[in-house]
């Protein structure tokens, strides 16, 4: 029971606090959903690992995905949004298409291809 009081999680300038229900990146606080903060909570601590859509939802809302249910990408594009409104420099969240979505915290080249050729 401890662990889960004290889990942190941490990729690159993100951390999450999920017993703190909170999100920072470089240490401002991100303004998410409770739908939001479960789904990136999920995926950060399968870290790397490609995630599908269903599982996703179990693990970040506890219930299943009904037939059609974009719910998932819906949440993965508003998280998306946040995520390079707080840090444009970096990308979280990498579709794997037809498999699911994988967390990891990797430079953004479009950041970094536009600050390279100023």
């Amino acid at each position: 029971m401890e662990a889960a009081l004290t889990e942190l999680l941490v990729e690159g300038p993100l951390e999450i606090r999920p017993s703190q229900h909170v999100a920072l990146v470089n240490g401002r606080t991100l303004n998410l959903t409770r739908h939001e903060l479960g789904l990136l909570i999920a995926l950060a601590r399968r870290s790397g690992a490609v995630i599908g859509r269903e599982e996703l939802a179990e693990q970040a809302w506890s219930r299943p995905l009904g037939a059609g249910d974009r719910s998932v990408d819906v949440y993965v594009r508003r998280l998306r949004q946040k995520l390079a409104e707080a840090e444009p420099s970096w990308e979280f969240i990498h579709t794997h298409f037809a498999f699911g979505y994988r967390f990891g915290a990797e430079r953004s080249q479009s950041f970094h291809i536009r600050s390279t050729s100023q």
